[in-house]
């Protein structure tokens, strides 16, 4: 595919979103939880670990610990205990700890809903933020890189950088704005389920005739 410009990109890229939309109408963020603590900590642990187990584990962890509270008081090596089986427990506990600790003190118990706030607590970065604002909080603050997503990206031809803050920035210049939120989802999906790292199956895939990749 020749050079485009920003304006054909972005309308090849609308293109895409329709075909995404179609596709997977059901798409939406598949850690399972019921309020914003219980996201917040469902992706704190689902860093470098798949959402199917980190289902598994908080299926009895958020039964267990229903305020951020309760993690912050915790025995750090009980709620170690209650998380190992996601990978890096040590780490995620200390985060989630530090994180629930910051929400008690400052917070009032509830999970904050702004970017500059959600990012001042202990484990949680931007992309973190950005999963709670868009799925818990319906607030289109930015937009969620993952592997999946980045992988898509520039697979796509929407972006040539690698880090993720700067795959955000060329896909917050494409996507439209009541986009941000979903437009991750729908990569995801993608990603998961027709376009796969190894084997992506470009013989059926619905976006093939907009996508670059040979």
């Amino acid at each position: 595919m020749p050079r485009e410009s920003a304006a054909a990109k972005s309308a090849r890229l609308r293109e895409i979103i329709t075909v995404l939309r179609s596709t997977y109408p059901d798409a939406h963020c598949e850690l399972n939880y019921s309020n914003p603590l219980e996201l917040l900590v469902a992706t704190i642990l689902s860093a470098q670990c798949t959402d199917k187990r980190v289902n598994i584990v908080t299926e009895k962890l958020f039964k267990k610990y229903r305020t951020a509270a309760g993690y912050a008081l915790s025995a750090p090596t009980e709620l170690q205990n209650d998380i190992h089986s996601t990978g890096f427990f040590r780490n995620k506990a200390k985060n989630i700890q530090a994180c629930c600790q910051a929400i008690v003190e400052q917070h009032g118990g509830e999970v904050p809903r702004t970017m500059e706030a959600l990012i001042q607590l202990g484990g949680v970065g931007r992309k973190t933020a950005n999963v709670v604002l868009g799925n818990a909080f319906d607030i289109n603050e930015g937009i969620v890189v993952d592997t999946h997503v980045a992988r898509l990206s520039q697979r796509l031809g929407l972006t040539t950088r690698k880090a993720p803050e700067k795959i955000e920035e060329d896909l917050q210049n494409l996507v439209p704005h009541e986009s941000w939120t979903m437009i991750s989802h729908w990569l995801i999906w993608h990603g998961r389920r027709r376009c796969s790292a190894r084997k992506p199956d470009c013989e059926h895939c619905e976006v093939r005739k907009l996508c670059p990749f040979p």
